[in-house]
């Protein structure tokens, strides 16, 4: 008779394509959130918190792969009625809370968000299936302004967070001049607006590669197709070198100045409507965002920009970080786009059927957060808490007493909760925890109505360049009356 087989244990590993996070890393995203929400909150801008599952059929089409609907997203059928996904951005969700509760809410509607959003698809590295983003969203405001407004809030929250002036740069462009460029080019008929869909499709992830793939790599993508340095080929556009000249000629539009580079498109966009109305738009954005201040150091105007996703209908945007990191290879590249949105004025019209103007933005948190550990920004060990260490456990009363004097103060402290005996252990603890200052109070302490600080930060420094002579004076340790705790504590802090 065989012995039944001990159950086998789960394997202690995040799922493939996630990963945790711990104190300092989750320290740092709030403090950085933080901030970036002061500036939406000064702009007027209120917060939402959507719930994380949503109806696939309310997050609609825009998933990341468009051949392969829902499989972009974590779904799951419920009672065999409705597919549930997680979401996969914050926009999806704002569209049908913007649907769901026009009655309520105000027109515009101004929000911003923050959360994690899931992504069914291959991780790799640095490309994780869960992240966070940060958003900021007007629906019902038809006008340019608030594109403008926008633009100059999305400079303000980088340099709000650590990103000086003169690292960044917004750039901005319009979609409808790019359609504009399209309907010069002929791969968009106004008529039909569904014709040539597949071949412009094409031409915008072309574009959209510019930074990697370089002028000859698009141009092969506008034309026949590329081969990449693997032999796998992908498809082209199909266009003529006449119809790649005029699209080549668009990206290569940006001047020294604004004006020039609205010159510059209006003679490509020629008599097309469309694309007029495009650099008129671009024009507005420039006047309202110069009389703001936000010159061409920090907003510009930039053909370069189309942003992939195609649900935007109006200008686009995207930040830029400007400054120089050292790649895996150790040679120098600049650090790249953290944030991009645009103007999605038919988003909303999925729900209701009526055209909704809306335009936003989304910031890659963990994309920014790495700009700001580059720069130096954050990174450095935040302090743990002081430690209380027990001495005797029959006075832990006295122990939570000090640590609530403290808290109470504002300082962070706790009590050492571990086996107390090996007094070694409790200060290992302490290091372990980054802790400033330990506090000791013994029985002969207590009787004397004393606590010793122990500065754990100079100790260290003490102990790695001092001589023993100068160790066995302990400058690092302080005796104190435990009525001055607080006081000495913060004088240790400071």
């Amino acid at each position: 008779m065989s012995k039944d087989k001990t159950p086998r244990r789960p394997r202690a590993e995040t799922p493939k394509g996630f990963r945790d996070y711990f104190g300092p890393e989750v320290t740092e995203r709030k403090a950085m959130l933080d901030a970036i929400a002061a500036v939406y909150h000064r702009h007027g801008f209120e917060a939402l918190e959507t719930s994380a599952v949503e109806t696939v059929e309310a997050l609609g089409k825009f998933l990341p792969d468009v051949d392969r609907p829902n499989e972009g997203v974590f779904a799951w059928q419920e009672d065999e009625k409705d597919w549930l996904a997680l979401r996969y951005d914050l926009t999806a969700p704002l569209a049908r809370v913007a649907a769901q509760y026009r009655n309520d809410l105000p027109s515009p509607y101004r929000r911003y968000a923050m959360g994690p959003v899931w992504r069914n698809e291959k991780p790799g590295p640095g490309r994780f299936r869960q992240f966070y983003q940060c958003d900021a969203d007007t629906v019902g405001a038809p006008s340019v302004a608030a594109d403008a407004e926008i633009c100059a809030m999305l400079a303000d929250a980088l340099e709000a967070v650590g990103i000086d002036r003169g690292d960044y740069v917004v750039r901005v462009n319009n979609r409808k001049v790019l359609n504009g460029v399209m309907e010069v080019a002929g791969v968009l008929d106004p008529s039909d607006p569904e014709k040539f869909a597949h071949e412009r499709g094409i031409v915008l992830r072309a574009i959209d590669k510019m930074d990697r793939l370089g002028v000859e790599g698009v141009r092969a993508l506008l034309g026949a197709g590329r081969k990449d340095e693997s032999g796998d080929f992908t498809k082209g556009a199909g266009l003529s070198d006449a119809q790649a000249d005029v699209v080549m000629g668009f990206m290569a539009a940006r001047r020294d100045t604004g004006a020039a580079t609205l010159a510059a498109l209006r003679d490509l966009v020629g008599a097309s409507v469309t694309g007029c109305e495009g650099v008129s738009e671009l024009d507005t954005i420039a006047a309202l965002l110069d009389a703001q201040g936000y010159g061409p150091d920090r907003i510009i105007l930039d053909p370069g920009v189309v942003r992939g996703l195609g649900y935007y209908t109006g200008p686009v945007f995207e930040a830029e970080l400007t400054f120089e990191i050292l790649d895996e290879k150790g040679n120098k590249r600049q650090f790249g786009s953290v944030a991009g949105g645009g103007r999605y004025d038919d988003l909303v019209k999925r729900f209701t059927g009526q055209s909704v103007p809306a335009t936003g933005v989304s910031i890659g948190v963990d994309r920014l957060l790495a700009a700001l550990h580059a720069k130096g920004r954050v990174g450095k060990p935040a302090p743990g808490p002081v430690v209380i260490t027990v001495m005797d456990r029959d006075r832990m009363a006295d122990y939570f007493a000090m640590a609530a004097d403290l808290r109470t103060a504002g300082i962070r402290a706790e009590v050492y909760l571990g086996n107390p005996k090996q007094f070694g252990n409790q200060l290992k603890y302490a290091d372990k925890r980054q802790s400033p200052i330990a506090v000791i109070q013994g029985s002969d302490e207590a009787a004397r109505g004393v606590v010793v600080l122990k500065d754990l930060i100079l100790g260290a420094q003490i102990a790695a360049n001092a001589t023993l002579e100068e160790w066995k004076d302990r400058p690092a340790q302080l005796e104190i009356a435990r009525t001055d705790l607080v006081a000495a504590v913060r004088r240790m802090l400071g």
